[in-house]
């Protein structure tokens, strides 16, 4: 057998199988090299650049639930602008990928079907704007829209909820929150159309049981309000992991816009304010750009810049941020989410803003809203009774102004009152030492001079100083009374018109 290795014939058989083997095993490395590398190139290519169509998409794995709670505290039709961003949040929301199970609305709803709006069942925020209203939950409305009710559903307490829909936000630590209000303010408090007022400090002791109990990574919130700031002046931790921004610092007022007359002006057919300043400036900014590009900070300082309104603070206000501004690096669909159609959209640049905006004043915009209807009205009957009411509302501010005034002359004498009631703390100091010595105060006003309203809450500054000074609930009752003795304190409704028990 051996022999047969070395015959020249078996021998180029056997060298010809040799050449064979080689070619079959030479072909096969090259098919597992060709194998390898275009498993490489394909693993490549799948490689997430951070290209404009396909960012942070690492960071989309991570994600986990989003949660919002939209809050408008007022009702009445000449407050429809309240309403009108908190339904305009919630559409931009949910064109964000927000699931609606994770929005929570809170909404007093007599706008859309209301007599006086002129489109039955729609609501708008601007003056060419879509309906916003449409889909939106009514998970609270109504008699269940109260500071209580706000307060369960952040902290995720179902058992605390009463009426509405029973949904409150039930997070867990990984869950980012977004929290956006809309409404009338007052130095140290925020409305709402049940009473009481949002007191700062309750708010803020809520937002530190929200992160003690270790149920969100990070929030966000935003809020539109006369002296926002001073929701947060002072008193807002800076280690909870959120970020807060407000329409106005802890001393001046924020603005309605697209009113009647106005320019840009709502339908001739509307007369009232569609939106706020504040709000508009931020919803429409979301609406314009990608937001898995643009960070909150760049938001800040573009909703800054429009809400100053060309820097005239006597028609704008300072946007101010509290708590963790180490948030303001991430990017805004963290919390928003994100709208497809925006993948193209241009980068955010507050330099290029250059929109001025005529607004009226928060506080104002309901004798403009009755002003308005007078003006629209043809028959004198009706015409009668509207002024009646503008009035009966002025009168109402002036009794408000008066008392006040004549409460410091009796606490402190004529020549100090004004300048103790009307006294600023330093930026940095909380609005008042004992948060619940001013709630006494304003009760015991209440119960002898009549309801603040939304036009009184700017007092509550004179409040909170009274307490700072060390007066006793006891003198200020006395101080009431007096001033105050024989006057109608039935609760003023503007929205209706006049008094009601």
């Amino acid at each position: 057998m051996g022999d047969q290795y070395y015959h020249p014939v078996l021998r180029g058989k056997k060298n010809n199988s040799i050449c064979a083997m080689l070619v079959i095993m030479i072909l096969v490395v090259l098919s597992v090299e060709n194998c390898r590398a275009a498993r490489f190139e394909r693993w490549e290519s799948a490689i997430r650049m951070p290209t404009d169509k396909d960012e942070y998409s690492d960071q989309d794995k991570e994600l986990s639930t989003r949660w919002a709670v939209l809050v408008a505290g007022s009702s009445g039709y000449g407050n429809y602008r309240h309403q009108a961003d908190v339904c305009h949040a919630y559409q931009l929301l949910r064109k964000g990928g927000v699931k609606e199970e994770n929005i929570v609305v809170f909404m007093y709803d007599d706008i859309a079907m209301h007599g006086l709006n002129p489109r039955p069942g729609i609501i708008i925020n601007h003056p060419q704007g879509d309906d916003v209203y449409a889909g939106v939950p009514k998970d609270y409305t109504g008699q269940y829209v109260t500071t209580e009710n706000l307060y369960a559903v952040l902290l995720g307490d179902k058992k605390a909820v009463k009426g509405g829909s029973g949904k409150v936000v039930d997070s867990k630590p990984n869950d980012r929150i977004f929290l956006y209000y809309s409404d009338h303010g007052g130095p140290g408090v925020l409305g709402m159309p049940n009473m009481p007022f949002l007191y700062a400090m309750d708010f803020v002791e809520v937002l530190k049981k929200k992160h003690a109990s270790g149920t969100y990574k990070e929030m966000i919130i935003y809020v539109e309000a006369c002296e926002s700031g001073s929701i947060f002046e002072g008193i807002m931790p800076r280690d909870m992991n959120i970020y807060v921004t407000t329409a106005s610092n802890a001393q001046e007022n924020s603005w309605g816009t697209y009113c009647p007359g106005m320019e840009p002006s709502p339908p001739p057919e509307y007369i009232t304010c569609l939106g706020d300043l504040y709000s508009v400036a931020w919803m429409e900014d979301s609406e314009t750009h990608n937001l898995k590009r643009e960070t909150i900070k760049q938001q800040y300082e573009t909703v800054k810049k429009r809400t100053a309104n060309a820097n005239d603070f006597t028609a704008g206000s300072h946007v101010m941020e509290y708590g963790n501004k180490s948030i303001k690096g991430e990017k805004l669909y963290l919390y928003q989410g994100f709208d497809p159609a925006t993948l193209n959209f241009p980068p955010n640049d507050p330099n290029k803003l250059d929109m001025r905006m005529e607004v009226v004043n928060q506080r104002d915009a309901e004798l403009f809203f009755m002003w308005q209807m007078y003006k629209r009205t043809e028959s004198r009957n009706k015409k009668r009774e509207i002024l009646n009411q503008i009035k009966e509302a002025t009168r109402h501010r002036t009794h408000l102004d008066k008392s006040i005034e004549l409460i410091g002359s009796l606490l402190y004498g004529p020549q100090k009152g004004s300048l103790v009631l009307n006294s600023v703390r330093s930026p940095g100091q909380p609005l008042v030492d004992d948060w619940a010595c001013l709630k006494s105060m304003v009760k015991s006003f209440e119960s002898h001079c009549g309801s603040l309203t939304q036009y009184g809450m700017k007092h509550m500054r004179a409040f909170a100083n009274i307490c700072n000074s060390g007066v006793s609930v006891a003198s200020m009752e006395e101080a009431a009374l007096a001033v105050c003795s024989g006057h109608d304190v039935g609760q003023w409704h503007p929205s209706n018109g006049g008094f009601s028990a």
